[in-house]
């Protein structure tokens, strides 16, 4: 599953730096010398990692062969991103990649299927948009709601309070 890490912003300087705007916790693993990032739009692409630091709490990157700031203009508005399965699993049982999430079955406490995980947004709440049907449903993921997660079995369940899912309109 390809995930996006970020999106090229402003040219920074005149030597081809840009500013990324930041899509994923971990910056200082996939933007490190080196890496290889796919595009989108992929015609872009792949740029490779040549430079990376901070400056004034915003990152600026230099790709390979991006020498001008002409050059790092045109790759304004370009997003960046890697596969999943170079994710390293994480050491926290209660923390998950988005990728991990999506496409699991979504069941209440009494084993009641409601739908499967469609997408995970992270403004504000953490929310799962979960399909059910012709339907949306958005759960907010915390541990309140959801109360187990089996990325193995491909399950994750939650006990919704009151008027969260209407059942009878979901199933």
């Amino acid at each position: 599953m390809q995930v996006t890490v970020g999106r090229i912003g402003r040219p920074h300087g005149v030597r081809g730096d840009v500013v990324v705007g930041v899509r994923t916790d971990e910056p200082e693993l996939r933007f490190i010398p080196g890496s290889r990032l796919d595009t989108d739009p992929e015609d872009v692409g792949p740029l490779t990692v040549a430079a990376v630091r901070w400056h004034s709490g915003e990152l600026l990157v230099r790709f390979e062969g991006v020498r001008d700031r002409d050059a790092a203009g045109e790759l304004r508005g370009t997003w960046l991103i890697v596969d999943s399965s170079t994710f390293a699993p994480s050491d926290d049982p209660d923390e998950f990649h988005d990728s991990e999430l999506v496409g699991l079955t979504v069941r209440t406490v009494d084993g009641t299927e409601i739908g499967v995980v469609e997408d995970v947004s992270h403004s504000g709440q953490d929310l799962l948009t979960v399909r059910a049907g012709t339907r949306e449903i958005l759960v907010p993921f915390v541990r309140a709601i959801v109360t187990d997660v089996d990325v193995a079995n491909g399950v994750l369940v939650i006990d919704p309070p009151p008027g969260l899912i209407d059942l009878q309109e979901t199933l």
